[in-house]
């Protein structure tokens, strides 16, 4: 029987995940970012008990066929981005379509009815993360960034970062206290971010499952 998981976004949050399953004597045969495929059929009392002790950690189990859906649209984009080495050269569309086996139109309109966004708006916000990360870890410089997120130019970056946190890439590395978000909050606290205030104010929402995050 195969679940999916909202939130279920790193490997800390895999482990958290497979200890609940544990405790409901829940025998997991694969476990995935998002999903978990379990031997035993869930009886209605392991599965109300498993929904609420996911919820305390931040997590929750998806029964909607479409909502489930999105969950794996988001899972797939942020394993690719940010557990990857690189997107040089990498398609969304074509990647989407044939890791979840349905056509890109499809999956992009019942993301867009789900969510306040699009794909593709959803893939530039943990584009944007991703490249803060690297920009705090200090081992590229901005053009190797840019060539390893699939950007056409080191100002095709610096635009896109901009018009997402209202800073430069060297005005955020220049930051006293450099802000960074939960992988599970990223595109769902803000679609284009116009100023730094809109920015400053996005990142100090919070979310249980931050405790977990890689």
């Amino acid at each position: 029987m195969r679940l999916v998981i909202k939130n279920m976004v790193t490997n800390r949050c895999k482990l958290a995940v497979i200890e609940v399953f544990k405790k409901l004597n829940l025998h997991a045969v694969l476990i995935d970012l998002g999903e978990v495929d379990v031997i035993e059929e869930i009886s209605f009392d392991q599965k109300t008990q498993l929904k609420s002790n996911l919820l305390q950690l931040g997590f929750e189990l998806l029964e909607d066929r479409k909502e489930a859906m999105v969950e794996r649209i988001k899972i797939a984009i942020i394993d690719a981005v940010h557990h990857s080495e690189g997107l040089s050269k990498f398609k969304f569309s074509v990647f989407l379509s044939r890791k979840l086996n349905y056509d890109y139109t499809y999956l992009a309109n019942i993301f867009s009815a789900l969510e306040d966004n699009t794909i593709e708006q959803f893939i530039i916000a943990h584009k944007v993360e991703r490249v803060k990360e690297l920009i705090l870890y200090g081992e590229c410089n901005l053009t190797e960034i840019a060539w390893k997120m699939n950007y056409s130019s080191v100002a095709h970056l610096s635009n896109q970062f901009k018009k997402f946190t209202g800073l430069s890439p060297s005005s955020f590395k220049q930051l006293r206290h450099q802000k960074r978000n939960p992988l599970e909050e990223i595109g769902n606290i803000y679609c284009v971010t116009q100023t730094s205030h809109q920015y400053s104010q996005a990142t100090i929402n919070f979310n249980p499952a931050r405790t977990i995050r890689n």
